[in-house]
């Protein structure tokens, strides 16, 4: 049995006949650019996240970047954020000048520790972005504590997460933005790049709204320098029709994961933690073994699609050698980067794919 890590083929299939009409609409209505299908997908998305504004944007990187320049953040300044997450988080600040710095993640959830966040607060600190990773929030309530205590806005790293909750709150919807992505294999997926900034601020989001074009609200008329960060109309379109069934698709990501918990329970892989506050819905299936590497080898060799999450922690990648980072800085990070992995996961995958993918990991356990 060949089991991929996703299959974005089967959800096309499903929903083919609306997604092709609003493609269709589109390309017949010749608007392609910032049109109405962005403008009621802002109005959705705000919706669904349960704040006054979304701002589209052209991708997930650009609703960090575009979040942290409207915040004010450039040359000199730093920006607290976790170790253990895809580099966008970090990148995003270093292009503007500023410093990444890095606090180490809880063992269990691996989202940002709270508790090893205060320890990094400087004056320079202008910033948090905690990363909900894999489909799980972070404690949002030590961390707006800490950012409170000290007037440090909080960026919620979102793009993992959308219509995840920690205590009824929607992810994106507590800090003072939230960023979305809407790349393809994403829990809501477009069929190219782009992203969203939701925030309740009304200054903000005017500054965010000027960023994404240019710096201008009037064509011609530039008020600051900004980005081309504009989320296409074709997007757009595809977009709103999938997000109503994102509800649907994360309840079955649910349901999927608490199979693998049961074929999975009586192994020596530590499986995914699920935090009482937090509703998960598993953007990643993400499981952590040791001799990793072999068994990704083995798994492959049998047909199962894996991928790793992450191997290398953000501060110990070549690029930031500079900030002088050493292994056991960050220990539950670096130990994490060594174990964790990715088991297929999607809406579609059948009870016998899991079984399939199960009986191999058990296989390579008994080896």
């Amino acid at each position: 049995m060949k089991v991929e890590l996703l299959d974005l083929k089967v959800q096309y299939s499903n929903i083919q006949e609306e997604i092709d009409k609003a493609i269709k609409e589109v390309l017949e209505s010749a608007h392609f650019i910032m049109g109405p299908n962005v403008k009621e997908l802002e109005k959705e998305i705000a919706e669904f996240t349960g704040v006054k504004h979304a701002i589209a944007v052209a991708n997930g990187t650009d609703a960090l970047m575009i979040s942290l320049r409207a915040l004010g953040v450039g040359p000199g300044d730093e920006v607290i954020t976790t170790p253990f997450t895809f580099f966008a988080s970090a990148e995003t600040t270093s292009v503007l000048g500023a410093t990444p710095v890095f606090a180490d993640i809880d063992k269990n959830t691996l989202c940002i520790d709270p508790e090893k966040i205060e320890e990094k607060i400087t004056e320079k600190t202008k910033a948090i972005i905690p990363v909900h990773i894999f489909g799980q929030m972070c404690q949002m309530d030590k961390i707006m504590e800490i950012a409170n205590k000290y007037n440090i806005p909080v960026i919620e790293d979102a793009c993992q997460a959308i219509g995840s909750e920690y205590k009824g709150k929607r992810a994106g919807s507590i800090g003072k933005a939230g960023t979305y992505s809407f790349f393809p294999t994403k829990n809501l997926g477009c069929y190219g790049d782009g992203g969203m900034i939701v925030t309740n601020d009304d200054e903000l989001a005017e500054k965010m709204r000027l960023l994404r074009v240019h710096g201008s609200k009037k064509k011609y008329h530039h008020e600051i320098i900004g980005y081309n960060s504009r989320l296409d109309e074709i997007q757009a379109a595809i977009l709103r029709v999938k997000l109503k069934y994102l509800k649907q698709w994360n309840k079955l990501r649910y349901e999927k994961a608490h199979i693998y918990n049961e074929l999975l329970k009586d192994t020596d892989i530590i499986l995914p933690y699920e935090d009482k506050d937090c509703t998960h819905i598993y953007h990643q299936y993400v499981v952590r073994a040791k001799n990793r590497d072999e068994f990704v080898e083995f798994l492959k060799e049998n047909g199962v699609s894996t991928a790793v999450y992450y191997p290398v922690p953000v501060q110990m990648l070549q690029v930031y050698k500079y900030l002088g980072y050493k292994e056991g800085d960050l220990p539950v990070a670096d130990e994490t980067c060594k174990l964790t992995f990715a088991l297929p996961m999607y809406p579609e995958i059948k009870r016998e794919q899991q079984e399939y993918v199960a009986s191999c990991m058990k296989k390579f356990l008994q080896k």
